[in-house]
């Protein structure tokens, strides 16, 4: 379990990582790729910042849909795909000019991220389906009256006890058998062990044991 939890710890910080270097790079193609085709200063700089947050918004809406379970919302999706679209021919439109060699190069950030990014996702997908997976291998009650334990210690936690009748209705059990189940379940939340005597029995003090014996005369 510790080396399963560094191992995706270590994953983790390395996605990190590479989509750091990736928005980094990126951000410096998309600056001056714009500022050298007609853009302010102003909007030079916040091209990029509108594009790959574009990618990191939409990453982050699908982590989040993986970590709870559900499926991943379409325009989170496309979202991905347009910002990831428009840095890739931005980084490749900065190393155009150096061949095919400087293109590949400078397109290079956004696949990384993107790789990154769907491994992310998947582990974190096949982490939650593990989860489900060994929820529901906890065992299932084999009998009526270990269900119907399991029920009536619910039922008083949350202030609302079964009753015997509702013991025998739900469970199927005799009479006998649902005021076996109440009576153990109760006095063990009283904090006492279930009686081996009759309900109405009632100690008898030392001193009435003391009246009720014989005396012994000489």
């Amino acid at each position: 379990m510790t080396g399963d939890r560094a191992i995706r710890r270590l994953t983790a910080a390395a996605v990190l990582l590479v989509a750091a270097i990736a928005a980094v790079v990126s951000f410096v193609h998309i600056e001056h790729l714009a500022a050298t085709h007609g853009q302010t200063v102003l909007a030079a700089l916040l091209l990029p910042i509108s594009i790959d947050g574009t990618v990191a918004a939409s990453s982050l809406v699908m982590l989040r849909a993986a970590r709870a379970g559900l499926g991943t919302p379409w325009l989170a999706r496309s979202g991905l795909a347009l910002s990831v679209g428009a840095t890739l021919a931005c980084n490749v439109g900065y190393g155009l000019p150096y061949g095919v060699v400087g293109a590949l190069i400078s397109g290079w950030p956004a696949v990384a991220f993107v790789i990154c990014a769907e491994m992310g996702i998947g582990m974190v997908r096949r982490a939650r389906g593990q989860v489900r997976e060994a929820g529901s291998a906890q065992p299932v009650p084999t009998d009526a009256e270990t269900a119907a334990t399991a029920a009536l210690v619910a039922s008083v936690a949350g202030g609302n006890p079964l009753s015997q009748n509702q013991l025998q209705a739900r469970f199927r059990l005799s009479r006998a058998q649902a005021a076996k189940v109440r009576q153990a379940v109760l006095a063990s939340a009283n904090g006492h062990n279930p009686p081996d005597q009759p309900s109405d029995a009632r100690p008898i003090a030392a001193g009435q044991q003391a009246r009720r014996s014989p005396r012994v005369t000489s």
